[in-house]
């Protein structure tokens, strides 16, 4: 893997960890950061020895939102370009074909919230907080907040945290669904990257394909994503890890998938 200026990237047995390192910033996201991201999904989606991500930050955030004093120079025009920026980065890491999950280590606003939702799955630390606080700011959540955290959470709740800048904890983000475990700091990690390890020995296709359809099929009406699913469900039929999951269950034995 390259060196980055604001990451710190190591691999694991297949898995990624990102982390966001700008610490004495709360690890905000400027123009730097975005294209650091960029260009490290872009290097794991090419790397076939890497089958998932964790993907967290340095020091006490995980991301505490965007560079505000980067923003407050910008005009009109370099803020829709700042924000389709940081747009473009989002949805590389949700449309990325291997599995990503955000070990939500500190603070997640504003930004932070929106990069944590663009992965596939959130863990948090029990010290967590999320929030969407833009409009303390005079703005609106400009990376796919106002979008992803309705889809998350429903409509309502997304209105009521958005509207009121409201900060939540891990365990409110817990019971709105906006994460899908707890731990102790101390675990975070280690519990993310053993959930990756664990999905890295599924059928690799079949994982990519079942991210595909969710994704695919979120925006749609049901008759149109079970289409979706239906097509994902004929080309996992046609794969050699089909007949050796199917075997193996069969001879009541581990499968030996081949990605294939």
């Amino acid at each position: 893997m390259k060196t980055y200026q604001n990451l710190l990237v190591t691999v694991d047995e297949g898995v990624a960890i990102v982390k966001v390192n700008r610490p004495e910033a709360l690890n905000a996201l400027n123009g730097s950061v975005l294209q650091d991201l960029s260009d490290v999904f872009e290097e794991i989606a090419a790397a076939d020895e890497i089958g998932g991500v964790v993907l967290t930050g340095e020091g006490k955030a995980f991301v505490a939102g965007a560079d505000i004093a980067a923003m407050r120079a910008m005009a009109p025009l370099e803020g829709r370009e700042f924000t389709r920026k940081g747009q473009a980065v989002m949805a590389q890491i949700e449309a990325i074909e291997k599995p990503v999950v955000a070990a939500v280590n500190g603070f997640a606003l504003g930004g932070g919230c929106e990069l944590s939702m663009a992965c596939d799955i959130r863990f948090a630390s029990e010290k967590a907080k999320f929030g969407q606080p833009e409009v303390n700011l005079g703005i609106v959540p400009g990376f796919g907040g106002t979008q992803r955290l309705q889809r998350l959470v429903g409509r309502g709740m997304a209105k009521f945290l958005i509207y009121g800048a409201d900060m939540i904890d891990a365990g409110e983000a817990l019971r709105i669904g906006l994460v899908q475990r707890i731990f102790a700091p101390e675990e975070l990690i280690d519990k993310a990257v053993a959930y990756v390890k664990q999905v890295l020995t599924k059928a690799p296709v079949a994982v990519r394909l079942c991210k595909a359809a969710i994704n695919c099929g979120a925006d749609m009406d049901l008759n149109k994503a079970v289409a979706v699913e239906a097509e994902a469900e004929t080309i996992a039929f046609a794969t050699e890890d089909r007949l050796e999951g199917m075997t193996a269950f069969l001879e009541k034995r581990p499968a030996v998938f081949k990605n294939k």
